[in-house]
């Protein structure tokens, strides 16, 4: 499980992963950048935006406590779906619809993000533990759903493509304190006459 800064390391390994992977010589002039709504009143000439624009608590949920490595619990972590859109942006068709092309097909090729990955383009590098995973979903919205999230951001539509990052769970530092080791029990025996009244 993740700690708290899990939601911005899946952002900029995203980003990370397609910037690497970019084939320089085609796009040599392309950037990659996490953006946010108000980037969108200025966009870049030519590069992928990725825009994180909903959060949802996953289908998964009532996990178990989690158990440190003392014995102490902890409440049980929170698994979020992460819903992004990656938008192209050109000076040509070619190069948009090119590099719309490009980071389908990347993300296609490893749809499982991996922890070395999740924890590599951060200044925190242990986000996620060794054994921890995110499903990357390619989830196309309808027309109605695509245009909804682009109405407040004002320019002209772009060619998207939306993705679902899958169970980001994210541990809590809270630890539950439990009741003590049963010492001993006393039963308290009433008369059954007593009881009735007789």
């Amino acid at each position: 499980m993740a700690s708290y800064q899990a939601i911005a390391a899946v952002s900029r390994a995203i980003r990370g992963l397609l910037d690497l992977a970019c084939p320089r010589p085609e796009f040599d002039g392309a950037r990659f950048e996490v953006y946010q709504a108000n980037n969108f009143q200025n966009p870049m000439d030519e590069g992928i935006s990725l825009y994180l624009y909903r959060v949802s608590s996953s289908s998964r949920r009532n996990l178990p406590s989690r158990t440190g490595p003392n014995g102490e619990t902890y409440r049980p972590p929170l698994p979020l779906d992460l819903y992004y859109m990656l938008t192209a942006w050109g000076r040509t068709f070619e190069k948009q619809q090119g590099l719309l092309g490009f980071c389908i097909r990347e993300l296609g090729n490893i749809p499982i993000l991996p922890s070395g990955l999740l924890n590599h383009f951060g200044p925190e590098r242990n986000v996620f533990r060794e054994d921890e995973t995110v499903e990357l979903v390619f989830e196309p919205l309808t027309l109605q759903d695509f245009s909804n999230i682009w109405e407040p951001l004002k320019p002209n539509l772009q060619p998207s493509a939306t993705y679902v990052a899958r169970m980001v769970s994210i541990e809590s530092t809270v630890e539950i304190s439990g009741a003590g080791i049963v010492q001993t029990r006393q039963f308290d025996f009433k008369d059954a006459t007593a009881l009735s009244g007789k």
